[in-house]
């Protein structure tokens, strides 16, 4: 089917991205919360985000205009319904994305694709609570999104071909690269970066080494541009969290096992940038180990 129209659900980070690459490429986006606030905020962001693009010279001044033009925002997901894709980006919960589709199918058109950006999450069991198992598949955007190149396919159990032909059309039109991924635990990008990650926590647990030599160390040791440590507060601490435990869950192997650090650092609140705190602070000018 040919996509004009998407709706996004979830106004955070990850939302406000895939809504400002999709309204960049043409599409007409609705974006969707359950708080004005975070709508207000988010179409912010995405004016800032353009805005540094036009002062690099990545695009002009009315291709920004053109872009903001297109996104509507809504609270009401039955406004939805209308619409030719649906993206879900809302929290990492299978409990939360249940139950915004289990409110969402009533309004959709038959023809609507349904999808999740879900990082983690099995896709199978979430279309199966769906009305079109069949035009259900994972859609996962990487972090930040309108400059990372990459989008994981997903496909579950039922997905029929014409619903992937149809997303892999749309990654192309947004200039990105798909990576097509088995619907098992984490897929292919977290499966492998999350346990990386939670064995830089051990490392940091095991008093290994401290939280700016770990992230050096992986830095200049192996050419990567953020540490580990440093790359999880921007992910955000309860995000691995996650992670790791469906990786545990779902593949039953103890090499996943998250690290009881990890668990410390999300039990205390201290989840990365966007609480101020996680293995690093950043309530000052600069940020600062936290260990």
């Amino acid at each position: 089917m040919s996509i004009q129209t998407v709706s996004v659900i979830g106004a955070g980070q990850m939302g406000n991205g895939i809504a400002h690459v999709f309204a960049l490429s043409g599409y007409d986006v609705l974006l969707n919360d359950i708080s004005q606030d975070a709508l207000n905020a988010a179409v912010a962001q995405i004016d800032r985000n353009l805005e540094r693009q036009v002062s690099r010279d990545k695009i002009s001044a009315e291709i920004k205009a053109a872009a903001m033009s297109r996104i509507r925002t809504t609270m009401k997901l039955a406004d939805l319904g209308q619409t030719d894709l649906v993206i879900e980006a809302a929290t990492e919960r299978e409990s939360v994305k249940q139950a915004i589709f289990e409110d969402l199918v009533p309004h959709l058109r038959p023809e609507t694709i349904l999808t999740s950006n879900t990082s983690s999450i099995s896709i199978t069991r979430l279309a199966s609570r769906t009305d079109r198992p069949e035009k259900f598949m994972g859609f996962h955007f990487m972090n930040p999104v309108p400059v990372m190149q990459l989008v994981e396919l997903i496909r579950g159990i039922a997905t029929d071909e014409p619903t992937y032909k149809s997303l892999l059309a749309v990654v192309e039109s947004l200039g990105k690269t798909a990576a097509s991924a088995e619907d098992f635990p984490a897929f292919i990008v977290n499966r492998i970066l999350m346990p990386m990650i939670n064995e830089a926590v051990y490392t940091l647990y095991e008093g290994v080494g401290s939280v700016d030599s770990i992230d050096k160390a992986m830095k200049l040791g192996t050419n990567h541009p953020m540490g580990p440590l440093e790359l999880a507060d921007f992910i955000g601490l309860d995000t691995c969290l996650a992670i790791m435990n469906v990786l545990h869950d779902g593949l039953a192997d103890t090499k996943y096992r998250p690290c009881p650090l990890l668990t410390k650092y999300v039990e205390a609140g201290w989840l990365g940038r966007k609480t101020g705190r996680g293995f690093y602070d950043y309530r000052g000018e600069t940020p600062v180990p936290t260990r």
